[in-house]
């Protein structure tokens, strides 16, 4: 009897830990979510009114870049360019769009003799920028996302 009640007693302490219910808070839940996240990638990339004609994500992503670089050629165009030795460069403008749409030059990096002879060329690719129509923002996961872009523009003056 003795050994009985020793085994129940010894049965009832050890089972009270498969009652027990963790809670797990909603910051764990939300930790653990944002490390499974890929932050590289978004669901849909920033787009223009014209590309939503584009069927796939690289169709509209080289539809929002060609209509940038067109943006900035025809506005580089339109000004009188002129040097005293021929520049053949590429600029890369480092550019984010915010949640809402809103486009913001971050950094252009170019060669030095770009930057003599064109010394405001960061003022010109701004009003270019400036003029683009409406931008439609990144999207992730149904939300609007605030994205970073580096686009490469060739440069040809003789």
């Amino acid at each position: 009897m003795q050994r009985a009640l020793i085994f129940f007693i010894l049965i009832s302490f050890t089972s009270c830990n498969y009652f027990n219910i963790q809670k797990t808070s909603s910051e764990a839940i939300l930790e653990d979510e944002l490390k499974t996240f890929n932050w590289k990638d978004v669901d849909e990339y920033p787009s223009f009114s014209v590309c939503d004609s584009a069927l796939d994500e690289q169709s509209k992503k080289r539809c929002f870049e060609n209509t940038l670089i067109s943006a900035i050629y025809s506005s580089l165009a339109q000004e009188n360019i002129q040097v005293r030795q021929d520049i053949n460069d590429t600029i890369l403008i480092k550019f984010i769009i915010s949640e809402t749409g809103d486009l913001k030059l971050i950094e252009t990096k170019m060669d030095s003799i770009t930057k003599i002879e064109l010394p405001n060329i960061e003022d010109l690719i701004n009003q270019s920028l400036a003029s683009l129509p409406k931008i439609f923002p990144a999207i992730k996961r149904s939300q609007p996302v605030k994205t970073q872009f580096t686009l490469p523009i060739l440069i040809q003056v003789n």
